[in-house]
């Protein structure tokens, strides 16, 4: 019971982060980074299903590494610049972002534990 409730919350997470990179995609983000936005979109849609059909270690490493390097995009944008990209931290979807990308991270490692626990 415990697993299925974890593994929805770390679906509901990645399609958030889906869903806000999507929404940024659709804002025309000009260079490089549109595409990226709309690719991030798509395999965090991808990860979620996989996340919830497949038992298995390897979507919860990729929740784990689809958070940890969407997170660490973002943290070198709202820093030092990313592909000429400079954010703020000043909007709902950054807030969202950042929030359901740490979700991922910290629900995917729990996932590997919990399958390594059922071992």
């Amino acid at each position: 019971m415990i697993g299925w409730v974890l593994r929805i919350v770390v679906a509901v997470a990645l399609l958030g982060s889906a869903g806000v990179h999507y929404f940024l995609w659709t804002q025309g983000y000009p260079g490089v980074i549109g595409p990226l936005f709309l690719l991030n979109a798509v395999g965090g849609l991808v990860l979620a299903i996989a996340v919830l059909a497949w038992r298995h270690w390897l979507p919860a490493l990729g929740a784990f590494g689809f958070g940890a390097l969407t997170l660490g995009s973002y943290v070198l944008a709202a820093t030092v610049g990313f592909l000429g990209q400079h954010d703020q931290f000043t909007s709902q979807p950054e807030y969202w972002g950042v929030i359901t990308e740490a979700v991922c991270i910290i629900g995917g490692v729990a996932l590997m534990a919990r399958g390594r626990e059922a071992r």
